[in-house]
């Protein structure tokens, strides 16, 4: 199979282009297309054999659910068995955005998307490429990110390829995602409700809205091989590249530097090349090293931008382990941390 990719300007969006992707999605095809958050891969949420390519050219295990994509709210009433008020309200103030709602799901959602559960995660995004397709396609759409299970999410039409040429039909090219990471997940079924994945919509905003929310444990660790998780991202090893990853916390950043520094001059020494995965403040520090930036440690929208397509890089370098400084884990940073631990499979050492 020939992957084609079909280029679409933001300023000026084409339906006309987009009508070949709509029409694939009718057919049971599947489509990579851009979101505000990653790229998603994207089937008919209602056709079980077209969601099915989706674990299939990802090597998904399929106890891991999926997020049903939407282009209006209304579609929400035939996805879900109810509407609770806090998830209403939600849904009025953040949609279309980075936040997935968790609900009851109704009959006409395939087993395939859910892993079995009575849950189903729905979400509007805010990326006017991804709601025109949505449209066009006039289904919902099943989309997790489009990456190969397990590897760093892809923000751009280029890491798709990398992963999937060859394997999906259409990849729908609008440049680079804004928020580069995952959307944000709430469990609306029960009160008060849970934060299952932190994303571009972080708790704090989700409080003023609706008061408070409980957050998952298993966010910043492990959960249970056991259990079936109620969103993507919560179980298995994710966003990792090639490389090792290790990640250094701790309260003092010199002292963050020093250990990495540290532990790059005892990876070297056993022949290892070395990349570090530093800040705006910090890069100054590891002249000596391969060395990149995540972004602003002030602003962390910029590290959540940036950091799984410099995962990529440091993987098209040859690395064979990644040293990366932690973050602070408020706003944004929950969900940063979140990735990085992940992507790092637990590997974390303490710099104090």
């Amino acid at each position: 199979m020939v992957t084609k990719v079909i280029k679409i300007d933001l300023n000026n969006i084409d339906e006309k282009k987009l009508l070949s992707a709509a029409e694939a999605l009718k057919e049971g095809k599947i489509v990579a297309f851009p979101t505000e958050t990653v790229y998603g891969l994207g089937a008919n949420a209602l056709d079980s054999s077209a969601v099915e390519q989706i674990f299939k050219a990802k090597g998904r295990p399929s106890d891991n659910p999926l997020i049903v994509h939407i282009a209006d709210k209304e579609k929400v009433c035939e996805l879900a068995e109810s509407i609770p008020e806090k998830a209403a309200v939600l849904m009025d103030r953040l949609w279309p955005g980075p936040l997935t709602l968790v609900f009851k799901k109704s009959s006409i959602i395939p087993r395939i998307i859910t892993a079995g559960l009575d849950t189903v995660a729905v979400r509007m995004p805010e990326h006017p490429v991804a709601r025109e397709l949505i449209r066009l396609a006039a289904v919902p759409v099943a989309a997790p990110s489009a990456n190969v299970s397990g590897r760093p999410s892809t923000t751009t039409a280029r890491h798709v390829l990398q992963d999937l040429d060859g394997k999906i039909e259409i990849v729908v090219d609008a440049g680079s995602s804004r928020v580069g990471l995952e959307s944000t997940v709430l469990d609306i079924t029960v009160d008060p409700p849970v934060l299952l994945r932190p994303g571009g919509v972080t708790p704090a905003q989700i409080e003023d809205i609706i008061g408070h929310i409980e957050i998952d444990k298993t966010i910043l660790g492990k959960v249970s091989m056991d259990n079936i998780p109620k969103c993507p991202g919560m179980k298995y090893k994710h966003y990792a590249p090639k490389a090792q990853v290790t990640l250094v916390k701790g309260k003092d950043i010199i002292r963050q530097v020093e250990k990495i520094c540290e532990l790059a001059v005892d990876r070297r020494s056993k022949g290892k090349r070395v990349g570090i995965c530093a800040t705006d403040q910090t890069i100054s520090y590891y002249k000596d090293y391969e060395s990149k930036s995540m972004g602003d440690r002030n602003r962390p929208e910029t590290i959540a931008s940036s950091i799984f397509s410099l995962l990529r890089e440091f993987d098209d370098m040859g690395v064979d382990v990644i040293l990366a400084e932690a973050v602070d884990e408020n706003g944004v940073g929950l969900a940063i941390m979140n990735r990085m631990i992940k992507a790092a499979g637990y590997d974390i050492i303490q710099a104090d």
